[in-house]
């Protein structure tokens, strides 16, 4: 798929687009004062209470951020837990493996005052305050996710690097594998995941942001695409996608877009070329048979939209994270 075509199929989901709820969420918290939160986990429930796992963030700042737990105290509004465990961490994600809760993200690491790399850490354990560090993903490689399958753990890569853009002809791949157990986790596993093909074009990149198990033993996959705008120079556009994955042919089912940042209430970005990006979270179900998705809105906040149930005639989603 060209840069071009998605450009033009992002186009045409905004100009369809009905109108529908959508939300800022709110963070509050002594601790957070001064502090964008942003590009967080799911909501998720834990001992009966509703969390969420966000990014927080200086406005003046990158790649300095701290991923802290909040509790959901009113409609759309969470509280910072402020004793809880502070990581040095970017977009967390949050999953149930084998009856442990994973927490992952990805820690930048810096020589010299400067970026040198960046690697996902995984943290697990069965007390959502007592989570120890137990894996390190490949260096430079964001956006490793995991999920329960009856097959055993579905592990998604996503390198990204000029290797990749030369072979593949765009600048970022997901690969995916299976191990048996989370003690299998480990850099040189996700590194040889099989690539999927067909998801991406030339100048085109993204990766998976949330996963789910569903009945029909397909994986129904809520991620995000991105490209580069040459209308605008240094534009980066974000918006999130959703998939099926048939893991026992590799291939890709209904691929879509499902929001875009203006899906979003307006706001403001971090840096100029981030006004058209929404990072995705994932989604939650809702009593109405439709979904929330959740998303980080220009590095500065975070959202929510309801939308259709995106896995649609692939079946229902069984399990859930807590």
């Amino acid at each position: 798929m060209s840069e071009k075509n998605l450009a033009e199929r992002k186009k045409d989901f905004e100009a369809a687009r009905g109108k529908t709820e959508s939300v800022e969420i709110v963070f509050k918290g002594d601790a957070i004062n001064g502090f964008d939160v942003y590009n967080c986990s799911i909501p998720f429930t834990w001992k009966g209470k509703r969390r969420i796992y966000g990014r927080v963030e200086k406005r003046g700042e990158w790649a300095r951020s701290w991923v802290r737990l909040f509790e959901e105290t009113d409609e759309d509004e969470f509280t910072l837990l402020p004793n809880g465990m502070i990581y040095q961490l970017e977009d967390p994600f949050v999953q149930k493996i084998g009856g442990e809760i994973v927490l992952g993200g990805t820690h930048v690491v810096y020589s010299k005052n400067t970026i040198d790399t960046f690697h996902g850490y995984f943290y697990r354990g069965s007390d959502l305050e007592d989570l120890r560090y137990f894996t390190t993903g490949p260096s430079n490689m964001k956006d490793i996710r995991l999920l329960e399958t009856p097959k055993g753990i579905c592990v998604f890569s996503r390198p990204r690097n000029e290797e990749v853009e030369k072979k593949y002809g765009s600048a970022s791949v997901i690969g995916c594998t299976f191990i048996k157990s989370l003690d299998e986790l480990d850099e040189r596993i996700i590194a040889n995941a099989e690539i999927i093909p067909g998801l991406f074009g030339r100048g085109e990149w993204g990766g998976c942001n949330q996963c789910y198990l569903l009945d029909s033993g397909y994986i129904g996959i809520i991620g995000h695409k991105c490209f580069a705008s040459n209308g605008t120079p240094n534009l980066a556009v974000y918006f999130s996608v959703s998939f099926v994955f048939d893991y026992n042919k590799n291939r890709i089912l209904d691929e879509k877009i499902i929001a875009t940042r203006s899906s979003y209430p307006e706001g403001p970005a971090k840096k100029p070329e981030l006004v058209d990006c929404t990072f995705t979270s994932g989604i939650v179900m809702r009593s109405d048979g439709k979904a929330d998705l959740y998303g980080g809105l220009g590095d500065v906040s975070q959202g929510r939209v309801v939308i259709g149930y995106p896995f649609e005639g692939y079946g229902k989603i069984v399990g859930g994270i807590c």
